[in-house]
Order: structure tokens, then sequence, then C-alpha cells
């Protein structure tokens, strides 16, 4: 059976498995962070190679795009201190503006090596893949997505994206919301999931290092 959408879904209905079902485990933190690695990368190189794409249009352009976001993203918390501890980001629907490694973890450099890979090098994979390789897409030509070139998207794809996009990042939803339009607009502007990939990923090693070295564990 033909399924075009698998290496596109898969990846991400993973992560989203392993978002459930990690914490029910009881693994040590390294365990765990391992864990998060070992499955995603299996899942990439199992299903989705064909699928993925790192070919670059423009390269200059795309990591300033990603720097670009992460400065937004942490942006309203540096004008105003608390501002994603107000109702309107937590809350019971959103959840709660806070890290979830916990304090030993935070002093373990395997953890946040092995987390940080998982930031930068997976989850932007994963997530343009689902989001704006296929989401879009599909929304437009959900018989056949692939006859929707990439980076064509009606106002009703580009939208649906943003908001779910947005609504995956919980409490952060407002910059979320933010980078999802950005992404959106550089897709249509390059047509290409390597610059995609590659703004994400900077976006995410940005502030992978503002957590780390900065200690933010709010974002992480």
């Amino acid at each position: 059976m033909r399924l075009p959408s698998l290496p596109y879904v898969l990846p991400f209905a993973a992560f989203l498995l392993l978002l459930v079902a990690a914490p029910t485990l009881a693994l040590d933190s390294r365990s765990e962070a391992a864990l998060w690695v070992l499955v995603l990368t299996g899942v990439l190189a199992g299903f989705s190679r064909g699928a993925i794409s790192l070919k670059l249009v423009w390269p200059f352009g795309s990591t300033m795009v990603g720097v670009g976001v992460f400065l937004l993203w942490i942006a309203p918390d540096l004008l105003f201190p608390q501002w994603h501890q107000h109702w309107l980001f937590s809350n019971a629907l959103t959840g709660r503006a806070a890290g979830i490694l916990s304090v030993e973890a935070r002093t373990d450099g395997l953890v946040l090596a092995l987390r940080a890979a998982r930031a930068v090098l997976l989850v932007p994979i994963i997530e343009e893949l689902f989001w704006r390789g296929w989401l879009t897409r599909w929304i437009d030509s959900p018989e056949d997505f692939s006859r929707t070139p990439l980076g064509t998207m009606s106002r009703l794809a580009f939208w649906t994206t943003a908001i779910l996009f947005a609504s995956e990042h919980g409490a952060l939803w407002d910059v979320g919301l933010a980078a999802g339009i950005i992404y959106n607009l550089w897709m249509q502007r390059t047509r290409s999931l390597g610059d995609l990939i590659l703004a994400h990923s900077v976006t995410n090693a940005c502030l992978s290092a503002y957590v780390v070295f900065g200690g933010k564990w709010n974002y992480w």
C-alpha cells in the first residue's frame, strides 16, 4: 500500500507519542534523553530519508531568519519580566511556561548535549516535514498533497498551520504563532524545505545556547 504522507507524518507522530509516553517510563535523565534521540533518529532514517531535502536556496537569509525568530522568541520575557506567567499564557488549557528538566539534569553534560542535539538536529527536520512539507500542502490538496508545490499555500493552509504550530508550544503560543507566520512566509519565499530546516535549526541552536549558558531553563 502506497502511503505518501507517511514519511512526513510518522516522525511527528513519534515525537508526540514520546511526549506522552516518556515521562511514564520512570527512566533516569540520561536514559530518557538518549531514548528521544535514538527513537527519532531511527524513525527519520527508516521512513523519511526520501522526503528530507537539505538543499539550500538562500542559506544566509535562512540563517538570519533563524536568528530573528530566536530574538522574537525571547523578546517578550526580556522586555516584560513574567510575561508568560500571565493567565493568558499560563492556564489550564495551555499549561505553564516552566521547564521540565530536573535540577540534576541541568548540570549533566551528557543530558544537555543530547537535549541540544534533539532540538537542533532532529526537531527542525521533524517539524518542517510535518508543518510546511506536508500539512500546508495536504490542506489544499488532501487527495494528493504532492501535486501542490512546496511553498504554495492558500490563506486557509497558511493560517491553519500557523495557529496549530502556535498551539503546539503551549504557554508560549504567542511567540509560537509569530514563529509559525515567519516560517510560513519564508517557505513561500524560498520554496525550499532545506532552507526551512536550516532556519528552524538556527533558532533552536540559539535558544539552546541561551538556555544552557544563560540558565533560562523555563524554555526547556
